[in-house]
């Protein structure tokens, strides 16, 4: 068996035809959908890039590897001391030592590694393609590694393919040349010019006043026809919102050519196809714009496709909960390994094969590089809820508790937690519980969220607060800068 992970930076799954989008941004990986089985509530633990990525390729959550955060202490694994064996957790009980305990051959596409100096991600792989642009690469760039590959390797059997496409992140950067193909359609209904006032006259690091970050001069992306300096009209949302499922669309063709290569080869049939990302992509949700800085439903949902042609036989939709790992643990299951005991991912291998649903009765997800926060995804009366629990807000319009019903207010636009305290009191008792049975199984007595709070709070906000202060007060939000100030006294 071949298998091939697509792994889709900053794509959420509201912006995919197989997940109910009405603008035409993926007809190759809708497609794949009408042949797989489609996660509707798959989650990461841990948000965003770095953290993501080391929860599932380790199968642990970041209060277990100490990574939670982009900066700082908790960008780094934590030490494993004097228990550590010759090779480390990551080398012995990751995902890609699990797949080559299979007889698997395991291969990346991507420069994730040197863009986080996430040098412990690549415990297991056999083959290692850097594309060398820090995740500035585009979709093209990944092909002109991929497809060669695939020539030369893609009949052989028992290889694990890993392409990691950037597009969605910001800058938006698709080539001039691919046009863009949304201009007529219109946006997400709920990105009204109401919805882009509230947000312009707010604030926080991404909000349509500062889209790149605090609104300095230094942005790390120069702004071009995409991708614009800020968005001060309606119809600036609409380019931007353009720009994000442009760069989807561009991906989704890249995808197309993969397949048909597959195709060519006679092994399509004989290759299991996945479809993930490391997070979603708050478009407006909570104020933020075009980044992944909070624990909420949008960033860190994702979606999962998975085509399996011997063992799916017919299109379905999960809508159980999971977490990412799940997953990975059900696959090596499937594949006839076994889970290893370290893991916090739990196979629902039984019930997959059986075409049947499984899923949690909660999840708990954290942030750890743009803000301090736990998110508690459960369900209530058969609607889906998540309530925000709070220690940094990372600059933004954050309350210490929040609470939204996700069926009735998927883009979280009305805080119920003072409606409903009841919900609020039951949500903080899975959080209670999630974080007595981390307690119990952490190989130290740290929370890693905790140490960011030492640390100075989350690391893309550290140092920023006076400048952004002056910033606000300048741009007619003084009683915001008050507000901020007030909060966050001790960073000043």
């Amino acid at each position: 068996m071949r298998i091939l992970y697509i792994d889709i930076d900053s794509l959420r799954p509201d912006h995919l035809g197989c997940y109910g989008y009405h603008r035409p941004t993926s007809p190759n990986i809708d497609e794949l959908a009408r042949q797989a089985v489609r996660f509707d509530n798959m989650y990461v633990s841990d948000a965003p890039c770095l953290p993501s990525r080391t929860a599932l390729w380790s199968g642990r959550c970041g209060f277990r590897t100490g990574v939670v955060g982009h900066g700082g202490t908790t960008a780094t694994p934590f030490s494993e001391g004097p228990s550590r064996e010759f090779r480390d957790l990551f080398g012995t009980t990751g995902w890609m030592p699990a797949l080559r305990d299979l007889g698997y051959k395991t291969i990346t596409v991507s420069s994730f590694a040197e863009r986080h100096s996430a040098w412990h991600w690549y415990a297991g792989f056999n083959e290692i393609y850097n594309p060398g642009g820090g995740g500035l690469e585009d979709a093209h760039e990944i092909n002109a590694i991929a497809m060669p590959w695939l020539k030369q390797n893609g009949k052989s059997d028992n290889w694990f393919l890993h392409l990691n496409y950037w597009d969605p992140h910001t800058p938006y950067s698709v080539p001039e040349s691919f046009g863009n193909p949304f201009e007529p359609a219109p946006l997400p209904s709920w990105l009204t010019s109401t919805t882009w006032q509230r947000g312009w006259d707010g604030y926080g690091p991404h909000s349509p006043q500062e889209p790149h970050g605090y609104g300095g001069s230094d942005s790390f992306y120069l702004p071009h026809h995409r991708f614009p300096l800020q968005l001060d009209s309606p119809e600036k949302m609409r380019q931007w919102i353009n720009g994000y499922d442009v760069a989807i669309r561009y991906v989704d063709e890249h995808i197309g050519q993969i397949v048909d290569q597959l195709d060519k080869l006679g092994v399509l049939d004989e290759t299991i196809i996945m479809i993930g990302a490391d997070h979603g992509e708050n478009q407006g949700e909570l104020n933020v714009w075009g980044d992944h800085q909070t624990a909420d439903h949008t960033t860190c949902r994702v979606p999962l496709i998975v085509r399996w042609p011997d063992l799916i036989k017919q299109a379905r939709v999960d809508k159980g909960l999971y977490y990412q790992f799940d997953w990975m643990a059900t696959m090596i299951e499937l594949l006839g390994g076994q889970a290893h005991a370290d893991w916090d991912g739990r196979p629902f291998t039984d019930k997959f094969r059986a075409g049947m649903s499984a899923g949690r009765d909660y999840l708990v997800v954290s942030q750890g590089a743009w803000a301090c926060q736990r998110g508690i995804r459960f369900n209530y009366n058969g609607q889906g809820h998540i309530c925000l629990q709070t220690y940094h807000d990372g600059h933004k319009m954050l309350e210490p508790t929040m609470l939204f019903n996700l069926t009735q207010d998927p883009h979280q636009q009305q805080d119920l937690s003072r409606l409903y305290p009841q919900l609020v009191e039951e949500s903080l008792s899975y959080l209670a519980d999630w974080t007595s049975q981390m307690i119990r199984t952490s190989p130290t007595n740290v929370d890693p969220l905790m140490t960011v709070l030492r640390e100075g709070g989350p690391f893309h906000t550290r140092g920023q607060l006076a400048e952004y202060l002056e910033r606000l007060k300048n741009t007619g939000r003084a009683h915001h800068a008050k507000r901020l100030a007030e909060r966050h006294a001790s960073e000043l």
